[in-house]
């Protein structure tokens, strides 16, 4: 897979920079761009420092890092100023883990198993700041994006959660085994902060990557009525295309 991607990416980028003589000009827009698009993949990494996930990890076969999995996250940026964007995005990330209970094994000498469904979908807004121009005009009809162009972005919005747990599960207090499904969703509000870079390559399209810091916690159904508010915090770090408008 890790070769397939590299070869596309190697007919793709020329292809790229060979439709920049039709897409404004030899290298170049008409005009600064008023709004960006970006869509990304990559890995988001779970915090999962409250006190559910310190049972689950402490009952069942699971650790922190299996909170975590791949994500994806778009953008949608209109230029305020020169260097100043408003952000808008959102994203997501799901993972589904399976597991065991660390102690006991059913009545019937088989593994007691579970299910646990954990997904993050952000929703946010802020500002993104460059740190040098995106681009310089060269006339009053030409304008050049940089070729590398990093910024900082910092906001805030609304995370939806949802921490599901399917499968068998043992009373520690009877020690009895039953089957049930649990479930806790929620939205709740979050902040959020990001270091970035794109790297052009044609005046419409980059390649930006970013690392963004998520804060929130969540609250917790009756299902899990004995626990704290639920850690929702986590950081991503995401790369794929930008494109200028």
């Amino acid at each position: 897979m890790r070769f397939r991607l590299i070869g596309l990416l190697a007919v793709i980028i020329p292809a790229l920079r060979l439709s920049a003589q039709s897409s404004g000009g030899d290298g170049y827009l008409f005009s600064p761009p008023h709004a960006t698009f970006s869509i990304r993949g990559g890995y988001a990494r779970a915090s999962a420092s409250s006190d559910l996930f310190s049972f689950v990890t402490d009952r069942l076969t699971v650790d922190r890092g299996d909170f975590s999995g791949l994500s994806l996250a778009t953008d949608l940026a209109f230029r305020v100023h020169s260097r100043v964007d408003l952000l808008l995005g959102t994203g997501i990330n799901t993972r589904v883990t399976r597991s065991e209970d660390r102690d006991f094994i059913g009545t019937d000498d088989l593994p007691i198993e579970q299910r646990t469904t954990f997904r993050r979908i952000p929703i946010a807004a802020g500002l993104k700041l460059h740190l040098r121009p995106e681009g310089r005009a060269v006339s009053k009809l030409a304008w050049v994006p940089s070729q590398v162009s990093p910024y900082v972005a910092a906001g805030g919005g609304m995370m939806y959660y949802l921490f599901k747990q399917d499968g068998e599960f043992v009373d520690y207090k009877t020690f009895d085994v039953f089957r049930t499904s649990l479930k806790s969703s929620d939205v709740s509000a979050m902040a959020f902060g990001a270091v970035g870079t794109t790297f052009s390559l044609t005046p419409h399209v980059a390649i930006n990557a970013e690392m963004r810091y998520e804060q929130a916690r969540g609250a917790l159904s009756s299902d899990f009525r004995d626990f704290s508010p639920i850690d929702l915090s986590g950081v991503g770090l995401t790369a794929g295309f930008l494109f200028r408008f």
